[in-house]
């Protein structure tokens, strides 16, 4: 049985051992420093600075001194050098992690000056989706370009690289047949990114369904809808299909109540219980207010109240509001205003229909609909925000 060097093993272990319990001290002293600065993150800039750099430096400062000690110890050439190798792919994904912390941090502070919680906040929004969408597009380079280095240290992958290289018109053709989805929803977002077409909080009509887009990916949009579902959308769906965005460029709508009433129904009264109805409810932004009569049949006649509010959400629930108050209106104080089937026969009923004095017709004001809309008959589909 051969003797141990001990001195050659004494050699070579205290140089590793002396590494690793400085690296120790250093990574907990770093994520000391790390915790203090999440605490004080809120106040300073400086602290936060200090957050994104200490945990990554934690790791990779041990693995440096290793490195360090490696070179001081009495190994062989070949160990060495594979020792070296692997502590230097550490390093290299210790700093891809560096990197991506950094742009990490720089987004949440263009995303925490750029809030979207207050009552204006179209040019907060139009911000924070170009934000997302160009921090996860250079995040995810990033971090292929730094898998792609650690690879690439290797020499059985280096000479791979070099056969892919040689044919790579093939190679390339088929790799952008096979990733054309990949590709198409990066450059989708992008596009996003740059035309904005929706934004973060924008209120979107996709396949029917009413909802908010609550999260923008470099591949996906997540949109919540108005009953908490969630549709998961790619990227390049919004490029490719036409659909409806209620708040590009403001959030103010115009929402529509029909009734079928009466040939009989006073409309003069009917404008001014509407009016009345608009003035007392907060949810009407005092632009539009207005009741016609857009259709009339055998039987009855079809009344569009028109009303205004500042968002989807408040459209929604003064429509129901308006039609809820306008029926209990007309019930009580004019019953013979609401549709029915009848007949007169008589030649008594006749000549009372022909005493009856003509009404006043209503003014121009009275009647005009903003935005002479063509066709008014085609009702939105609304929903509750």
């Amino acid at each position: 049985m051969p003797t141990p060097d001990w001195p050659q093993i004494t050699a070579i272990a205290w140089p590793l051992l002396a590494a690793l319990l400085l690296g120790l001290v250093v990574r907990q002293v770093m994520l000391g420093v790390a915790r203090r600065a999440r605490a004080k993150s809120r106040e300073s800039l400086a602290a936060r600075v200090v957050q994104v750099i200490a945990v990554p430096a934690a790791l990779a400062l041990p693995l440096l001194f290793l490195i360090l000690a490696v070179d001081a110890t009495p190994l062989s050439a070949e160990v060495a050098a594979r020792l070296r190798h692997w502590l230097g792919i550490g390093l290299v994904l210790c700093v891809t992690w560096l990197a991506v912390r950094a742009v990490g941090a720089l987004e949440a502070r263009i995303l925490r000056e750029n809030p979207v919680d207050i009552e204006d906040n179209l040019a907060a929004r139009r911000v924070q989706t170009q934000t997302r969408v160009i921090a996860r597009t250079i995040q995810g380079a990033i971090i292929l370009v730094g898998v792609a280095l650690a690879l690439m240290t290797f020499p059985a992958i280096r000479q791979v690289g070099a056969t892919l290289l040689a044919s790579a018109g093939i190679i390339g053709l088929v790799a952008g047949i096979a990733a054309k989805p990949v590709f198409g929803n990066l450059i989708a977002g992008l596009q996003i990114a740059l035309a904005q077409p929706i934004r973060l909080d924008d209120v979107v009509i996709v396949d029917g369904e009413w909802g908010r887009i609550e999260e923008l990916t470099s591949t996906y949009v997540v949109v919540r809808i108005w009953d908490e579902r969630r549709m998961v959308v790619p990227l390049q769906w919004f490029i490719e299909n036409p659909f409806q965005n209620w708040t590009r460029t403001s959030a103010q709508l115009l929402g529509t109540t029909f009734l079928w009433l009466d040939y009989r129904t006073p409309m003069a009264e009917v404008r001014a219980q509407l009016q009345r109805i608009c003035e007392e409810d907060p949810r009407w932004d005092g632009r539009v207010c207005v009741a016609q009569v857009t259709e009339t049949s055998e039987r009855s006649i079809e009344v569009r109240l028109l009303v205004s509010a500042r968002n989807s959400g408040d459209l929604f629930d003064l429509r129901c509001v308006v039609r809820e108050r306008m029926i209990d209106f007309l019930a009580q104080a004019h019953p013979h205003s609401l549709p029915r089937l009848r007949a007169d026969l008589t030649r008594e009923g006749a000549g009372a229909a022909a005493a009856t004095p003509a009404p006043v017709p209503p003014g121009h004001a009275e009647t005009m609909s903003p935005g002479a809309e063509d066709d008014a008959s085609q009702d939105p589909p609304h929903a509750p925000a």
